[in-house]
């Protein structure tokens, strides 16, 4: 009977320590309204972005110095685009609105891309991501190699 009794004890505290399910707010979204997606022309000094507003599909064009550092191909190029929330284990990175978002996945043609998203700073050793890093009127591809850099597209007046 002890035994017993010890057993179910355990069982009840594994139970109670494991809600069995997944947090509700995976991948997080805040509680205020979705922004309405990117429309216009964004640039910057390696290249431009246009989105359509659809939340789905831009043309870019990149010089060659962008382009490498993205994968994608140079010039214009028409494709479509997601942000997305970064590795959330065990699923991976998923679709999320761009005011919380880690990436920036971009399809052209065959390729599809992942481009990490956040500002880095001055010194180049530490860089910010997530929330609020994409905003409106900015879009901040973040880059690493020595040291963290930013490639910054502002929406065009």
């Amino acid at each position: 009977m002890r035994r017993f009794l010890i057993l179910s004890l355990a069982a009840l505290l594994l139970v109670g320590c494991n809600p069995g399910g997944e947090p509700e707010n995976i991948p997080y979204e805040p509680d205020t309204p979705a922004p309405d997606p990117h429309v216009g022309v964004f640039v910057s000094e390696h290249g431009s972005m246009e989105f359509f507003g659809d939340g789905e599909r831009l043309t870019y064009d990149f010089d060659e110095v962008l382009a490498e550092l993205t994968g994608l191909p140079a010039g214009k190029q028409e494709g479509v685009y997601v942000f997305l929330s970064g590795n959330l284990p065990p699923h991976g990175s998923m679709p999320v609105r761009y005011d919380t978002a880690h990436e920036m996945q971009i399809t052209v043609g065959e390729t599809t891309v992942v481009i990490d998203m956040g500002v880095a700073a001055e010194d180049g050793k530490t860089a910010s991501a997530g929330v609020g890093t994409v905003t409106p009127e900015r879009i901040p591809m973040l880059f690493h190699g020595e040291n963290f850099f930013t490639v910054t597209f502002l929406k065009e007046s």
